[in-house]
């Protein structure tokens, strides 16, 4: 048994639907779960119909609408196709959601984004049997159980993991191919959740894990894990071999080839993770294992823009200890903001964060109830793995630093 996953960007179009039918059909007559992510932008669309006014709905969701139809009606000559009344039913749903709920909190926003999963699984569902590679569709939301949460919920591990056993089982006895979505999950009241933004892959190795897999594939449309990205650096260098921890690393680092999440649920099971290409299927791609020693030849960059820099200190110039430091780390997690590098000192505590100004800006006049605050915005957080004191010379340049830590192997450096 295998498990593949599709991001937004191997499905975005109906030739990319037709590259995702070829490349399952180079595995047949084997079992394969299929997890796959909404098509192209849809979850960016769909947010901004959460934060839409009431004129504009409508028109934004014909947009998605539009968008997915079109794509059907290059993939299926038959206008009487079943695929038609299936997602036909999911717009209604969509309209009925809009009308008769309070589209501003976090339980809204859990189901009404998995509608993006939903259409796009139906369709490469019913155009995998139109080519005649019998598939099934399979809801989410049924196998993977997580907290009462709605957005960025913890999973229910056994549960799941029982769930997607006895369901995947049951399903391979007369299909080879299961398809599913990522990102979507359902609270342990029955309610949806999500595994929070780029989740998918880690939907993949939840699944990966419960079924025991051979492998987990993700195909992007990079060749594989790359040193650097190509948008900063002329020569990039593609590693064919990683350990779990260094990807694990990097993706908490803020990597975006992976979820951060992914490594842990493959690793306890030594499941090999491979990334490859989904338009060039055949290349090697990168392969994610136990042990690589090859990889810390490499030195490895990440960047990460629009920072802020939040500085806490307490206003009598005491400590800022264990009690203050509870507080700070409540309120952060209240807010669902992560820390990218923080550091302390005897009576200040200061922390980078990604710019997301209205939480930011809310977690900022929450702590200045309390405490101290200092903010500096138009950051930039450089991570470099295998790092080398010319390279960081040479990356820093004449900016102005603002923290520096270092480890024996990486180094991250905030500048401006």
């Amino acid at each position: 048994m295998r498990v593949f996953k599709f991001g937004g960007a191997s499905v975005k179009s109906a030739e990319a639907v037709r590259n995702v039918g070829e490349i399952i059909s180079g595995y047949q007559g084997e079992k394969i779960v299929v997890v796959i992510s909404a098509m192209g932008k849809t979850t960016n669309a769909l947010e901004k119909i959460l934060m839409a006014d009431n004129s504009n709905i409508e028109l934004l969701i014909s947009d998605v609408e539009v968008f997915h139809n079109d794509i059907i009606k290059k993939l299926f000559p038959d206008s009487e196709s079943k695929v038609y009344r299936r997602v036909n039913t999911v717009y209604a749903e969509m309209r009925s959601f809009i009308s008769n709920n309070d589209m501003q909190t976090n339980k809204s926003y859990a189901h009404f984004v998995g509608f993006g999963e939903i259409l796009s699984t139906i369709i490469i569902n019913q155009y995998l049997n139109l080519i005649g590679i019998k598939s099934i569709w399979c809801d989410a939301g049924d196998l993977i159980i997580t907290e009462n949460k709605y957005v960025e919920a913890k999973v229910q591990w056994n549960k799941s993991i029982a769930k997607i056993k006895d369901k995947i089982t049951l399903l391979f006895k007369d299909n080879d191919i299961v398809i599913s979505q990522g990102f979507i999950a359902r609270t342990e009241s029955g309610e949806c959740s999500t595994l929070g933004r780029e989740g998918s892959d880690y939907s993949a190795a939840i699944f990966a894990n419960a079924i025991n897999s051979e492998d987990l594939t993700i195909w992007k449309d990079v060749p594989g894990l790359l040193n650097a990205d190509p948008k900063f650096f002329d020569k990039t260098y593609k590693l064919d071999y990683i350990s779990y921890r260094e990807t694990i690393e990097l993706a908490y680092y803020g990597a975006s080839i992976i979820h951060p999440k992914t490594i842990q649920p493959l690793k306890k099971k030594s499941i090999p993770l491979y990334i490859k290409s989904f338009l060039n299927p055949n290349d090697k791609g990168t392969t994610v294992q136990q042990e690589a020693f090859a990889d810390s030849m490499i030195s490895s960059y990440i960047f990460k823009k629009n920072q802020v820099i939040v500085s806490i200190s307490a206003r009598d110039f005491s400590f800022i200890a264990e009690d203050s430091l509870s507080l700070i780390f409540k309120q952060l997690n209240s807010y669902n903001l992560k820390v990218n590098l923080m550091q302390n000192s005897a009576i200040s505590f200061s922390i980078c964060l990604d710019n997301n100004k209205e939480l930011v800006h809310s977690f900022i006049a929450d702590m200045q109830k309390i405490f101290k605050v200092r903010y500096n915005e138009n950051m930039e957080l450089i991570t470099i793995q295998n790092y080398n004191q010319d390279v960081i010379d040479e990356l820093i340049g004449n900016r102005e630093v603002f923290l520096e830590q270092k480890s024996r192997t990486t180094v991250q450096i905030l500048v401006r």
